[in-house]
């Protein structure tokens, strides 16, 4: 069984999960990366990336293939993760996506990517969090990761230092960026970390919501670029960040929504 602690990252073969692996790789402590990718040609594509960017690394990564929407692959990574290691010593549930923009207007359109953007997001991670749950209870330190994000938050909606928080013109239609469905499971995100800090307590399991702030990434489909015209920091900067909280520096904000952009406690 390996020495090392065992951290599966899902949606790590790009955007913010892949720097999340290129923080673990430089660190000085190792560890067995698990890099789960939807395909597991993309996730040995990154893992030989990765190996190429950290050549001098102590740690060791393994491509894995994890799609958090098909039951089949969660079950399969299970039964993967049981066999080879036993264990997972840090779940970070990266996976996710945005589908608010490019979406139609009709109103099937409208629901399917309210409904898709639940089952992602949410329900998904839920899932999976649900089926590694007695693979966490056997780490001497387990650690379980929920990615959220600095817009689900309900107290400091109104806060104007957020441009997605204005309000448009008057007038139908409206125009502007609207990320009602992103922000709203992601707030729902939030409460599926608090549950887990209940159902775990007794087991010594450390969860946290995170929030890595505005990235130039491709999430929603916007481009690195356009976001960084936004305000959006470097990738990199995410993916050392939540290298912190694995590492133990946030120990004292269990149960919390932890960030660095927006102050160390994210209320919502």
């Amino acid at each position: 069984m390996a020495s090392n602690s065992i951290v599966l990252i899902t949606g790590a073969n790009a955007g913010l999960g892949f720097e999340i692996v290129k923080a673990l790789l430089k660190s000085t402590k190792p560890y067995t990366i698990l890099l789960g990718g939807r395909s597991l040609e993309k996730a040995k594509a990154a893992t030989q990336q990765a190996q190429t960017e950290c050549p001098s690394s102590n740690s060791v990564i393994k491509p894995v293939q994890i799609d958090i929407e098909s039951d089949s692959s969660i079950t399969n990574l299970f039964d993967q993760i049981s066999a080879e290691y036993g264990r997972v010593d840090v779940l970070i549930n990266n996976a996710g996506a945005q589908f608010d923009m490019g979406a139609g207007s009709s109103l099937r359109e409208m629901r399917e990517m309210f409904n898709r953007s639940w089952d992602v997001n949410t329900t998904s991670t839920h899932l999976l969090t649900h089926t590694l749950a007695p693979l966490l209870i056997k780490s001497s330190d387990p650690r379980l990761l929920f990615m959220t994000s600095g817009t689900a938050n309900l107290t400091g909606h109104s806060n104007p230092a957020l441009p997605i928080n204005h309000s448009p013109a008057k007038g139908w239609p409206k125009e502007g960026i609207s990320l009602t469905a992103y922000r709203s499971v992601k707030v729902g995100l939030n409460m599926v970390m608090l549950e887990w800090k209940r159902l775990l307590s007794e087991d010594g399991v450390k969860v946290w919501s995170v929030s890595p702030g505005l990235l130039a990434t491709n999430l929603g489909g916007a481009g690195p670029e356009v976001l960084k015209k936004m305000g959006a920091r470097d990738p990199a900067l995410g993916g050392n960040f939540v290298r912190t909280v694995v590492e133990g520096e946030r120990d004292a904000d269990v149960g919390k929504v932890v960030g660095w952009m927006m102050g160390p406690i994210q209320p919502w």
